[in-house]
């Protein structure tokens, strides 16, 4: 087949504070009707070499994001998404949002202001600051453990919360590394043997999920920008060049379960490229008394518009496998 008469699927990428984002605009499945979780079920069951498409090698990279477009059950809603990675399936993408949020001024379907968005794990709002500034008003956050004690085989024992921002993640301190760029490669081996711990071990979420996402924390180098520096491990073996909306959001509901940040109260979240996210919180008992509603607030650019061409003479069309 003429590549100009194969199958297209039609992208724009941005970053978030240096994290990729790639929201599908057009093309691919139909996904059919029904809730956003009813669309990841068809997208997951029956077309998950789209997924694989669009943010694998050769087209994409273990680091990339995507977002899959979808008209919102809700006539308030502006829209809904799936977000997803170099593995699977992602509840809410706080950076992703925020590019989202971003792609959709950028394409003229969106003009400033708030703006509900419906995702997998929950509705959130978005406030379109300008073209490039987003405020994220994140699903119910809060903390599961406190000062959870996992042995690691090759490091010891290590101590931290786990706690849900829109995924769940295992959030330490105290851990002795250097959470600096040029360390990334030694910072992901450490944060990899975490995960492989929890998972060898059974740990999971209440309902049996997956702790998919582990955060270090470190003092920052300049109080002046930020209140902390951090370093993300996502699922895929991956790390985020931001500070990570999800993480960041887990963070602050742990902060405020302890007594140290009040409702109101500006988070600066640095992340390991130097890229800083703000994060309020505001009190939400639904599922912890000490539960939070934290904003999030961060700069995305967009980089390219682009579609991506599937050729079914090309064999690598639906992206390479996922390296063990």
């Amino acid at each position: 087949m003429n590549a100009q008469d194969a199958p297209v699927i039609d992208v724009i990428d941005s970053h978030t504070g240096g994290e990729p984002t790639r929201i599908v605009m057009a093309g691919g499945p139909d996904l059919g009707p029904g809730s956003v979780g009813d669309r990841l079920r068809r997208l997951r069951d029956s077309y998950d070499r789209y997924r694989s498409a669009v943010v694998n090698e050769p087209r994409g990279s273990d680091v990339l994001v995507g977002g899959w477009l979808c008209p919102p059950a809700s006539p308030d809603s502006a829209a809904a998404v799936i977000f997803f990675n170099n593995v699977g399936y992602l509840g809410m993408c706080g950076h992703g949002t925020i590019g989202l949020a971003v792609t959709l001024a950028h394409a003229g379907r969106l003009e400033a202001g708030r703006h509900r968005l419906e995702t997998p794990a929950g509705d959130v709002v978005f406030t379109l600051h300008d073209a490039s500034r987003v405020s994220v008003e994140n699903v119910p956050s809060y903390r599961l453990h406190k000062d959870f004690e996992l042995d690691v085989p090759g490091i010891g024992r290590v101590r931290g919360d786990i706690a849900w921002g829109g995924n769940w993640f295992f959030l330490v301190g105290g851990h002795g590394q250097d959470i600096r760029y040029r360390n990334a490669d030694t910072l992901t081996d450490y944060t990899w043997q975490i995960r492989q711990a929890l998972d060898a071990q059974g740990v999971r979420g209440p309902q049996g999920e997956l702790i998919d996402h582990v955060e270090l924390f470190a003092e920052p180098d300049d109080a002046a920008v930020a209140d902390s520096r951090n370093f993300v491990l996502c699922p895929g073996k991956a790390y985020d060049r931001s500070p990570c909306g999800t993480g960041t959001s887990a963070k602050v509901a742990c902060l405020f379960a302890d007594g140290r940040l009040a409702p109101g109260q500006v988070w600066r979240q640095q992340g390991i490229t130097g890229s800083v996210f703000e994060a309020t919180v505001r009190p939400d008992g639904g599922k912890d008394a000490n539960g939070v509603k934290p904003t999030i607030t961060g700069e995305a650019f967009v980089t390219a518009e682009a579609r991506l061409i599937l050729d079914p003479d090309d064999t690598f069309r639906f992206g390479l496998a996922v390296r063990e």
